[in-house]
C-alpha cells in the first residue's frame, strides 16, 4: 500500500502533464516550460496538438524580440514541451493540471483514467472554476492527491493562481502546488471548494447583473461597457468580458455558483441561454454582445445596434453660465470642470464664507494642475476668474444651467429644487448629482420636472471622465440632449440611463462588494487574499476592501440599502458584518478604521 500523501515530503514537480490544449492549457503548458519544467501535452485533437506547438514557437519568438527571453532559453524551454494525443503519456509526470471543457462526465473520465495510469503520489489538479473539486475527488482512487488549480486567462500574463483544496486535500499536495505556483512567478491563493471559487465567485455574479441590465433594455451594451471602464477603472466593460470569456462558459459557471448558493443574483441571466442556444457565445463564434470581425477575433464591428457617431437627439438649449450649490469635494470639483471649460459659474453655498473657502479649494487644485505642467499658470487665473462665489441662491436668476452637489438627503434636495424652481429662469435646466436618490422625486418638488435631470459625477470630478445622465419619464427630449452636448464640452463621456436606484455604476458595483463582504463574513477567505483576486485575477484597480474603505463604509452601507429597497432581492440585504461595523464607528479610512487600521493623519 502507497504511504500516505501527506506524510510523504514531496519530490519537487519537476516533470508535468497538461491534458487539453485550448487557449488555457497551453497558456500553462508556456508558463511551465519556460519556468524549466518537463511539460506533456496531451489533447485527443491532433490539430489541438499542432497548434498549441504553433502557439508556443510564436508567443516565446515574441519574447525573444522584446528581449523578454534569449533565444538560447527559447530553444530550451520550447525542447521541454513534447505533445502526444494519448493519456498514457502522462505516466510520467509528478503532476497533472487537467483543463477539458466544464462538464463532470469529460473531467470524471479523465480521473479515472489517470487512476490506472499515473503513480499513487502523482498530485492529480483540475482546472475547472465551476465544478466541485470535492465531487471530482471522491470519484479518484486517491481522493487525497485531488485539488483545484485554476490559472486565469491569459496564462503567462496573469499572477493569479487559485489552489482549491477539498476535505479531501493531503495538506503535502497543497504545499506542494503552491510551492510551484511561487516558482512559476505566480501569486497563490488558498481557497475552499466552492462554485467560482474567491475571484470568478465575484465576478461572474457582477457579469449577471450586468447582462440582466442590458437584457432589461436599462441601457445599451457601449454605455454599461463605458460606464464601469470609466466610472470603477476596469480593464473592460462586463458585456465584452462577457465575449472574451465565452458567453456559453458563463452560463455554465452561473449555472454551478446557482446550484450551490441558490442567489438569486447568481442564475443565469435569461440572454446568456439565448445567446448561447442560438451559437453566439462571443469573439470565439464571431457574435456575442457585440459583433466580431471574424470568430476569433477581438476587432468589433458595427452592427444592428452599434449608435451612430454624432446622431443629434434634439435640438439643444444654450448654456453660457452655470450655478452650482454646495460647498463640499464634489461641489468644488464640478465647478472647477466647468470653469475650465469656459462657463461662467456661480458657486453658492449656505454662507459666503463656506462659498469662499470652497473657491480656494478650486484654487489649490489648479495650482497643483499648473505645478504638473497640465495648464500655465494664465490659463488658471482666467480658470478661477470665472468662478462667482455666494451666500445665496438668489444669485442662480440668470444661470442657464442649475445643478446641486448637497448632502444626500432626499428632504434637502428636494428643499434646494423648490428654491430653484422660484430663483432660476424659466427655460434653466435644474440638474441633481446624487448617486441614488430618485431624480423625478427632485423633479416633482417643482412646477417644471420636464427641465430635471440627473448628472451623476464621479469623485474626484476633475479627474473622472465619466457622468451618468440620469432622465426621469418627465425629462424633456431638449434637455436630454442638452445635458449630452455639455458634457462633451467639459470633456466627460456621458452614459445614459433611467431613474432607478443605483444607476449603471453603483447597482452593479455595490452587489459585488456586499458578496465579497459575504466572503469574509462566511471564512471563506480572507480580506487579503479576496483584495489579492481581484486586483490580480479581475485586472481590478482596487480589490473590494480596499475600495470600501475608501468609499466609506456608511456610504457604502446607505446605498446597499436603497438599492435593497428599490429592487427587493434577498440577495441584495446588505451583509451583517458590513452593519455591525457602521455601528461601531468603523466607517474606512476617514475614521482610522473599516475593514482595515489606518494611521491617523
Amino acid at each position: 500500500m502507497a504511504t500516505p500523501l501527506s506524510d510523504t515530503p514531496l519530490s519537487p514537480l519537476k516533470t508535468v502533464a497538461v491534458i487539453g490544449l485550448g487557449t488555457m492549457g497551453t497558456g500553462i503548458a508556456e508558463v511551465l516550460a519556460r519556468a524549466g519544467r518537463d511539460v506533456i501535452g496531451i489533447d485527443i485533437s491532433e490539430a489541438a496538438t499542432t497548434q498549441a506547438v504553433a502557439t508556443l514557437e510564436a508567443s516565446t519568438a515574441r519574447a525573444v524580440r522584446r528581449e523578454h527571453m534569449s533565444e538560447q532559453e527559447r530553444t530550451d524551454a520550447l525542447a521541454r514541451f513534447r505533445t502526444f494525443t494519448d493519456l498514457a503519456a502522462a505516466a510520467e509526470a509528478d503532476l497533472v493540471i487537467e483543463v477539458t471543457p466544464e462538464s463532470y462526465d469529460i473531467k470524471q473520465q479523465v480521473f479515472r483514467a489517470l487512476d490506472t495510469i499515473v503513480r499513487p503520489e502523482t498530485i492529480l489538479a483540475t482546472g475547472t472554476n465551476a465544478l466541485s473539486v470535492t465531487r471530482l475527488a471522491a470519484d479518484s482512487a486517491h481522493p487525497e492527491r485531488v485539488l483545484g488549480l485554476h490559472f486565469f486567462n491569459p496564462a503567462p500574463a496573469m499572477k493569479l493562481v487559485e489552489v482549491v483544496s477539498s476535505v479531501l486535500t493531503a495538506p503535502g499536495a497543497v504545499t506542494a502546488v503552491t510551492d510551484l505556483a511561487i516558482e512559476l512567478g505566480k501569486e497563490p491563493v488558498a481557497v475552499g471548494d466552492r462554485p467560482g471559487f474567491v475571484a470568478d465567485g465575484l465576478l461572474f455574479g457582477y457579469l449577471n447583473q450586468a447582462a440582466a441590465m442590458y437584457e432589461a433594455k436599462y441601457a445599451s451594451r457601449e454605455d454599461i461597457d463605458a460606464a464601469m471602464k470609466l466610472g470603477c477603472g476596469l480593464p473592460m466593460g462586463p458585456l465584452a468580458l462577457l465575449d472574451l470569456i465565452g458567453v456559453d462558459t458563463a452560463r455554465t459557471v452561473l449555472e454551478a455558483m446557482y446550484s450551490a448558493s441558490h442567489d438569486r443574483l447568481h442564475a443565469p441571466a435569461p440572454i446568456l441561454k439565448q445567446l448561447s442556444e442560438a451559437g453566439l457565445t462571443g469573439r470565439k463564434s464571431g457574435r456575442g454582445f457585440y459583433s466580431y470581425e471574424a470568430p476569433g477575433s477581438d476587432s468589433v464591428v458595427r452592427d444592428a445596434l452599434t449608435p451612430l457617431d454624432g446622431a443629434v437627439l434634439a435640438a439643444g438649449r444654450t448654456i453660457r453660465s452655470v450655478g452650482v450649490a454646495g460647498s463640499g469635494t464634489m461641489a468644488s470639483g464640478i465647478a472647477e470642470v466647468f470653469a475650465k471649460a469656459g462657463y461662467e459659474v456661480v458657486l453658492a453655498a449656505r454662507t459666503e464664507e463656506k462659498a469662499q473657502t470652497a473657491k480656494a479649494r478650486i484654487g489649490k487644485s489648479l495650482s497643483r494642475s499648473v505645478d504638473k505642467g497640465r495648464m500655465t499658470a494664465e490659463a488658471a487665473a482666467r480658470t478661477l476668474e470665472l468662478i462667482t462665489p455666494t451666500g445665496s441662491y438668489d444669485d442662480f436668476a440668470e444661470v442657464d444651467l442649475a445643478l446641486e452637489a448637497v448632502a444626500e438627503d432626499l428632504e434637502i434636495k428636494q428643499q434646494l429644487f423648490a428654491t430653484f424652481d422660484k430663483v432660476c429662469k424659466p427655460g434653466a435646466i435644474l440638474a441633481t448629482t446624487t448617486s441614488s436618490l430618485p431624480v423625478v422625486a427632485c423633479a416633482r418638488a417643482t412646477s417644471r420636472p420636464q427641465d430635471v435631470i440627473g448628472m451623476h459625477f464621479f469623485n474626484p470630478a476633475p479627474a473622472m471622465k465619466l457622468v451618468e445622465v440620469v432622465r426621469t419619464v418627465l425629462t424633456a427630449d431638449d434637455v436630454h440632449a442638452t445635458v449630452r452636448e455639455v458634457c462633451a464640452k467639459i470633456r466627460k463621456h456621458p452614459v445614459d440611463c433611467g431613474d432607478r436606484a443605483g444607476f449603471i455604476v453603483n447597482a452593479l458595483l455595490f452587489p459585488y462588494l456586499n458578496n465579497a463582504i459575504k466572503m469574509v463574513q462566511e471564512h471563506y477567505a480572507s480580506l487579503d487574499d479576496i483584495d489579492a483576486a481581484m486586483k490580480l485575477g479581475g485586472g481590478y484597480p482596487m480589490g473590494p476592501f480596499e475600495l470600501l474603505d475608501v468609499v466609506g463604509l456608511d456610504v457604502s452601507l446607505a446605498i446597499e440599502k436603497v438599492l435593497h429597497r428599490e429592487f427587493r432581492d434577498p440577495g441584495l440585504a446588505p451583509a451583517p458584518l458590513l452593519e455591525h461595523l457602521v455601528a461601531a464607528g468603523c466607517l474606512g479610512r476617514k475614521t482610522g478604521r473599516g475593514f482595515r487600521e489606518y494611521a491617523r493623519r
